[in-house]
């Protein structure tokens, strides 16, 4: 059992990056499935992780002190639980919201 959750861990995460990127997030550098979703500025960080939970989407900002600043982002962290449905409900919020912000276009 452990294994095919790790598999499918990993399978997520490979999901999430290649949706975010063909929105045009900037996804960073990661070697696991936690994918971070760059963003820059603090606030802007902290306004997508609020708007994001009000569109029913978990996902915690990631801003100075924990990473220099003007690094801030969002990290998501698939789990083996998430079904393809769930992914997709979280990257449409990311979408509209990103948008809606100016993140991606």
């Amino acid at each position: 059992m452990q294994g095919v959750c790790r598999k499918k861990v990993w399978k997520n995460g490979t999901y999430l990056k290649k949706q975010f990127k063909k929105l045009g997030f900037d996804t960073g550098v990661s070697t696991t499935p936690i994918t971070p979703v760059m963003v820059g500025d603090e606030t802007k960080a902290k306004t997508l992780s609020m708007r994001l939970f009000e569109e029913g989407v978990y996902a915690t900002p990631i801003k100075f002190p924990m990473v220099p600043m003007g690094k801030a982002r969002i990290r998501v962290m698939p789990s083996a639980s998430h079904s393809k449905k769930d992914l997709d409900f979280g990257i449409a919020a990311f979408a509209k919201v990103g948008r809606e912000l100016g993140i991606i276009t």
